[in-house]
């Protein structure tokens, strides 16, 4: 007799906003191990006779693995088709389908499913979803839950889904002649594409566009069979608008004790967003070909980067549009490349950019978030901290990520993550790496203390970097 193991993966009522969510499960036995699940409700409307019915019991869910098993492509935006054997998830880049249910295909193929539980918990008196683990495991923990898109949401919306500043998320409308370019083919083209984009505004429209193609298939290769015709820029260009300063020149931002001092920190952290969203895309376009052991990187790297690169515009968005509301402009202050120099340290070597860019620097940033968002409450600016919170919200999924394709290239090295962490840190960067940290945080992401407590790096002989973690809720290249 088969025994089927299942884990808590949330009350019911949070998966009534949308029909699609996309899991991502951490073994707690082998910290290198995930598994990328989505999750389909099929329901839209109670039965009108049954009050506890919410339309969505264990015949309404399904769930299965998030990539196709034929080349990986991203299932999140498979359409579902009713047919004479039952429902199938149809991938959107050839077109292969997989029964809901059984994950047979008649193609031959099979994809992972796991069953789906609704149970009524006691003390909360909620009704609870549980998910099979994968190979009958119970040891899975759940490091996020996310809705797919507002495309699933539900009820639908009423206009097309709009994005934090206002645009349509991904527009149909053909770009001005000057802005221009031949469409890309593939997802690394794309990637340079993006980073080569020197205006901001036209970098968030181009990486919808880009994470909207390869989700639905319009977008069918990832371009490692081919050679980029242009290289990844050594630094990405700015617009000529922009006032860059070296580091150590940006004037004091304050305590957000003012709206100018607020203003200040706002935009300091959208400079931030912008340069995070060529840092998604680089190691997208300079590391994709690189070969593990002889393997290729699997198509899950490309779509987990592309998620990254989409919330980081998303982010650079939502701070332009509040820096806006509160009568600035992005652009108004001096920015600094500080945090790309750290992607130049780390250009040859996806390791350390790993560890580096997204371990140390991304991870301080889960750091002082709070203590960012706690002094903008003390000002009573309720709607920036709002903003902030979504922003912190996303970043324990980008260090996740980090984490996630870090120790994937230590297992396949067949090295220890922590001790191979430590060298990377001390080989690539300068200064200790100080507390107060967001143990909490950094927990959920993967990042235990052992990693990163006691730790100083040692680029430039240990002398003061620019990438130096303060005491005080401050990195000097990043965050405010």
């Amino acid at each position: 007799m088969t025994v089927h193991f299942f884990r808590s993966l949330s009350p019911l009522s949070a998966l009534l906003t949308h029909t699609r969510f996309l899991v991502t499960l951490r073994s707690r036995s082998r910290a290198s191990e995930y598994h990328s699940l989505i999750v389909f409700r099929l329901s839209t409307t109670p039965l009108e006779n049954d009050p506890h019915d919410h339309s969505s019991g264990p015949s309404q869910i399904f769930a299965m693995e998030s990539t196709c098993p034929h080349l990986g492509a991203d299932l999140s935006h498979a359409d579902i088709e009713d047919t004479d054997v039952g429902l199938v998830a149809v991938c959107p880049w050839h077109r292969y389908d997989f029964d809901l249910r059984t994950g047979h295909s008649e193609t031959g193929l099979k994809a992972c499913t796991y069953r789906v539980e609704t149970r009524m918990d006691d003390a909360s008196r909620q009704e609870m979803v549980w998910i099979e683990s994968p190979e009958g495991a119970g040891g899975w923990e759940v490091v996020e839950l996310r809705p797919v898109s507002e495309e699933f949401a539900d009820p639908p919306l009423a206009v097309p889904p709009v994005v934090a500043d206002g645009q349509k998320a991904i527009s149909d409308e053909p770009l001005p002649v000057a802005e221009q370019a031949p469409e890309p083919k593939s997802l690394l083209e794309y990637a340079v594409l993006i980073l080569n984009t020197a205006d901001a505004e036209l970098k968030v429209e181009r990486t919808r566009r880009a994470v909207s193609a390869f989700r639905t298939g319009k977008l069918k290769s990832i371009g490692r069979s081919q050679t980029l015709l242009n290289p990844p820029p050594d630094v990405p260009p700015r617009a000529q608008t922009m006032q860059i300063v070296q580091p150590g020149k940006v004037a004091k931002r304050g305590k957000a004790g003012s709206l100018k001092s607020r203003i200040a920190i706002l935009h300091a952290l959208a400079n931030i967003e912008q340069w995070a969203i060529d840092l998604a895309w680089d190691i997208i376009a300079r590391f994709g070909n690189e070969r593990i052991n002889g393997e290729p990187l699997p198509p899950q790297f490309f779509s987990d980067w592309a998620k990254v690169a989409e919330d980081e515009s998303k982010h650079f968005s939502l701070l332009r549009r509040r820096l806006e509301e509160m009568g600035s402009f992005y652009g108004a202050h001096t920015v600094h490349a500080g945090l790309w120099e750290s992607a130049q340290q780390t250009s040859t070597s996806l390791s350390a950019r790993l560890c580096i860019i997204h371990l140390v620097h991304e991870a301080r940033g889960l750091d002082v978030n709070p203590t960012t968002m706690a002094k903008f409450k003390a000002a009573r600016d309720l709607e920036s901290v709002k903003v902030l919170e979504i922003i912190h919200h996303d970043e324990v999924t980008h260090v996740t990520a980090g984490h996630r394709w870090f120790t994937y290239l230590c297992s396949k090295l067949n090295v220890d993550p922590v001790t191979t962490f430590r060298t990377e840190v001390r080989d690539h960067f300068s200064g200790a790496l100080k507390g107060p940290f967001n143990e909490e945080d950094r927990r959920k992401a993967g990042m235990t203390p052992d990693f990163y407590e006691d730790l100083q790096g040692e680029l430039g002989g240990g002398s003061r970097p620019t990438g130096d973690v303060g005491t005080k809720g401050i990195v000097e290249i990043g965050y405010p």
